[in-house]
């Protein structure tokens, strides 16, 4: 990918390839039901289960759950199987603190590189799908589109290592968020996201820079103590489909 090549992340990925059986579409699957809180940590991902989910043999499911696992976003135990994630506490301000040292690189890039253009105008109208989800109490797309608001402003900068780090980062936010925060809320504000918006189109770097660092720091002290809800139907998380013929 080229650094003018708009980046895409992974953690968009939704349910519209229900018909596709390879492992990489398998895993975008799993991986969305993650980051929307369809699916909670400490989830058990039971093979057989998946298999009936997604009609395929055992092979395509375990490619899968290796990616995952390789994201962090799955954890694969000897003898007991796949859960989901359940980051413990020290990984929540771990993972913050370098959220905190990339998108304020982030910031000062974009707001040298882009102050007031087409592409923050973008990033606007995000930000207005961010609210209006919200509004309508559809919390799935509420939640994928605040993470979706800081990888697209990592996008803005053309580094796709940066883009990378920083779309792993997110995604382990959110399903941190899915073990600390109450059911059906995300601690991401867009009401933050639109101030930090508008001091980029300003120009204003250390006004944007300071408000970053609030939202970030507010978003993990929000971030409280619940126990994670193992139990899970897959056929209920991933809804009816017609079942490929396994192969």
């Amino acid at each position: 990918m080229s650094p003018t090549t708009p980046y895409r992340s992974t953690s968009s990925v939704t349910d519209a390839e229900p018909t596709s059986t390879k492992p990489d579409a398998i895993a975008a699957r799993i991986r969305a039901a993650i980051l929307e809180h369809r699916l909670s940590p400490g989830a058990k991902l039971t093979e057989a289960q998946l298999c009936e989910v997604f009609g395929v043999k055992r092979g395509p499911i375990r490619q899968a759950l290796a990616l995952l696992a390789t994201d962090r976003l799955v954890d694969l135990e000897p003898n007991r199987g796949a859960f989901v994630a359940s980051p413990s506490l020290q990984e929540v301000h771990e993972v913050f603190e370098m959220r905190r040292i990339v998108e304020l690189a982030v910031v000062e890039r974009v707001c040298s590189a882009h102050p007031g253009g087409r592409r923050l105008k973008g990033i606007g109208e995000s930000i207005r799908r961010e609210r209006k989800a919200f509004d309508a109490r559809d919390f799935p797309s509420w939640i994928r589109l605040s993470g979706e608001f800081h990888t697209a402003l990592a996008a803005l900068t053309g580094n796709t290592v940066l883009c990378d780090c920083l779309n792993g980062l997110v995604a382990r936010s959110t399903l941190i968020s899915a073990l600390y925060e109450s059911p059906g809320r995300s601690p991401c504000s867009f009401d933050d996201h639109a101030a930090i918006l508008a001091a980029l189109e300003a120009g204003r770097a250390a006004e944007a820079a300071e408000l970053m660092t609030h939202h970030l720091q507010a978003l993990e002290l929000r971030m409280l103590d619940r126990p994670a809800r193992a139990a899970v139907d897959l056929h209920e998380v991933f809804g009816p489909r017609t079942a490929a013929t396994p192969r």
